[in-house]
């Protein structure tokens, strides 16, 4: 396939639009953890946060409808305890977080896992609670962690990637005739140069943020490594690094450790309140 120099101009000149409307940000202020890295948005937080609250939305009716939401009155308000002494933390990263429309809740799954979509909206897996037998240090440095995503808009800047890799690949690919095996080409590559090393820096900023939420809440962020050992002790084979969207558990655990200590002064001072 050949194309003639206007179709290739056309191609180019969206390309290049695409490129121009990325918008450099800062969502966030460092902190004692020093995150200072700036990003590039092209998706608009107003779309992420509509979507991200009708998705929410979406999960509880289907949980509620099940009875699987809040089925332990208990456990919930313990989450719930937590998100309340974390939330007022987030001021020091990003003052607007403080008016965001916050909910918490607990679904009943066998899945360990918690998340918190942009905008502030969490839900914790009951699996999480009840496999690790978490304490509420431990918890506290899970829900930071997936709290520092949403502050980070690491969602909103995955999708905002994905935009411009999808435009740059299909272009390329038509720019060279080489068609959908082009496509998927080029979708692989953008995955281990870039989609890959850029989710795991995100996991890394939320670790770090994580644990200094926790330990300006109060928690002690040291349980933040014993819980990434226990997480590790639940077996499963990991990827290899460069197929793998998190850290390892070894590196995880590593970085946590100094990170841990840097924002201990602050665990320390909220003690003594």
């Amino acid at each position: 396939m050949v194309l003639k120099p206007i179709v290739k101009n056309s191609l180019l000149a969206a390309a290049l639009v695409g490129l121009v409307a990325c918008e450099t940000v800062q969502t966030t202020q460092g902190g004692a953890v020093g995150i200072d890295r700036k990003q590039q948005m092209l998706v608009s937080s107003a779309e992420m946060e509509a979507s991200s609250a009708k998705e929410y939305a979406q999960v509880l009716a289907e949980a509620k409808s099940k009875g699987l939401l809040n089925r332990n009155a208990a456990q919930a308000q313990r989450v719930r305890t937590i998100a309340n002494r974390l939330i007022p933390q987030t001021g020091v990263f990003r003052p607007d977080a403080l008016k965001w429309n916050w909910e918490v809740n607990v679904l009943t799954s066998d899945e360990t896992n918690a998340w918190c979509m942009p905008g502030g909206k969490i839900a914790v897996y009951t699996g999480l609670i009840d496999k690790l037998k978490i304490t509420d240090d431990e918890l506290a440095a899970v829900m930071g962690h997936e709290i520092a995503h949403a502050l980070r808009e690491h969602a909103r800047e995955r999708a905002s990637q994905q935009v411009v890799a999808n435009s740059a690949i299909s272009i390329g690919a038509a720019l060279l005739g080489l068609g959908d095996v082009g496509k998927q080409g080029g979708q692989y590559l953008y995955m281990g140069l870039m989609g890959l090393p850029n989710s795991r820096a995100n996991e890394t900023e939320a670790d770090r943020i994580g644990v200094e939420l926790a330990a300006r809440g109060g928690y002690d962020p040291k349980a933040a490594v014993t819980l990434w050992q226990k997480m590790a002790s639940l077996g499963g084979d990991e990827p290899m690094k460069f197929m793998s969207t998190h850290p390892s558990s070894s590196e995880r655990i590593a970085d946590l450790t100094v990170y841990a200590q840097r924002v201990e002064p602050l665990y320390q001072q909220t003690r003594k309140r």
